[in-house]
């Protein structure tokens, strides 16, 4: 089963609809026991950082975060999902993260229309990654959001959009990827990458 986190923020009920959509045995749930059960785990987001920092450490779900994701099956982050796994974020002041990736969430510079949403393209920054069969290069994705992620490690892009100037619009690394954008939200091209994901190990 592939546990979607539930920790009171986020779109859950369309991120599970999408994978259902597919074929895939997708539960939400606020059920740490179930996340550590599960054999893949999801973190959707939508919100304010701090707020959704607070709602998961409320009910102990950022352990299950963490422990679930030490424990190296496949996690995947969605939107402010990404975000949280970083170190930290500078939105509205700067507050901690999960500390599972390094590196910081910052804001879009001014001059730049905040939110940025609607559709993009993203750019594939490794081809070969099996989470990108499939995909187009320049595929449109659809991107809500006005902070940015910006890792230690330059090698973890798995894609780049353009945006005012170039950022990193997913991430992979060991047993977790993770996507500024909403592939819940992006049909063919989104369902295709909730596909792939289902198939790591």
């Amino acid at each position: 089963m592939i546990a979607i986190v539930d920790y009171g923020m986020g779109n859950l009920r369309s991120v599970e609809k999408a994978f259902k959509k597919v074929g895939l045995d997708a539960s939400v749930t606020s059920d740490a026991a179930k996340i550590a059960s599960a054999s893949k785990v999801v973190l959707p987001g939508v919100g304010a950082f701090e707020e959704c920092m607070k709602n998961l450490s409320k009910d102990g779900l950022d352990e299950a975060v963490v422990k679930a994701v030490k424990s190296g099956k496949p996690f995947l982050g969605i939107c402010l999902g990404l975000q949280l796994l970083f170190d930290e974020s500078e939105e509205e002041g700067t507050h901690k993260g999960l500390g599972l990736v390094g590196g910081k969430i910052k804001k879009f510079g001014p001059g730049l229309k905040v939110p940025h949403m609607g559709w993009n393209t993203v750019k594939k920054n490794k081809p070969a990654s099996p989470m990108l069969s499939g995909i187009n290069e320049n595929e449109y994705f659809y991107f809500v959001h006005s902070y940015y992620p910006v890792p230690d490690d330059k090698t973890i892009a798995l894609t780049m959009t353009e945006y005012g100037s170039e950022f990193v619009s997913s991430i992979e690394t060991d047993n977790i990827r993770a996507f500024q954008f909403h592939p819940e939200k992006s049909q063919r091209a989104g369902l295709k990458l909730i596909e792939n994901f289902a198939k790591t190990r």
